[in-house]
């Protein structure tokens, strides 16, 4: 009975492994938009998404860190569900979360850290990366800054950083507003800022 039991559940393996592959339907995008706690708390906002996390991209240096990144984007990886939103939607949504026209960073943090990148990981992403770009500089009559890039490796910020805007909302709350943000966005973008994200701040 042992014997005829033990066969039974190496047969069942095969099948438990398949239940926890990933959906076809889901997917994966990371964009650099500054602060990572605030492009977080944004792309959390847009239905259909799955989960975000923060994280580096874009340079070269291995296993950076927050203290040490070297040529790093800070970025978020965000993990979405295409029948549900596609990858043009979150496109069309990462412009207006941002401000496209600045090179030297977002708001009021300035460095390379924190300037934008849409990374792409294949040219059907390039080709609707560049294609929202133009799309987005034409309603703003202003040149977009933002470079579309090969996507690369990515690492993981540290835990504290992961859903700071849930954790620490009152210390998140007043860095976003004090930082001017919003204020940026909606001088910029008008009735179309943050158009897709349900606000989670």
């Amino acid at each position: 009975m042992k014997k005829i039991l033990f066969v039974l559940s190496l047969a069942c393996l095969p099948f438990s492994g398949l239940t926890n592959a990933a959906p076809a339907s889901e997917k994966t995008a990371i964009f650099a938009g500054g602060c990572f706690w605030c492009m977080e708390s944004d792309f959390e906002g847009v239905p259909g998404v799955i989960g975000v996390v923060s994280g580096y991209s874009g340079g070269e240096m291995a296993s950076p860190t927050y203290r040490n990144h070297g040529r790093h984007l800070e970025v978020v990886r965000v993990t979405y569900d295409d029948e549900k939103v596609s990858y043009a939607q979150l496109l069309h949504t990462y412009w207006r979360s941002v401000d496209p026209t600045d090179d030297g960073g977002q708001f009021c943090d300035r460095g390379h850290a924190y300037t934008t990148a849409v990374f792409v990981a294949d040219e059907r992403e390039r080709r609707l990366a560049e294609a929202s770009r133009a799309e987005a500089e034409r309603k703003l009559g202003q040149t977009i800054v933002t470079p579309i890039r090969d996507a690369g490796p990515f690492t993981d910020a540290e835990d504290y950083h992961q859903d700071y805007y849930k954790k620490n909302p009152n210390r998140y709350g007043y860095y976003r507003r004090g930082c001017g943000r919003d204020a940026r966005i909606e001088a910029l973008w008008g009735e179309q800022a943050h158009d897709g994200i349900v606000m989670t701040h």
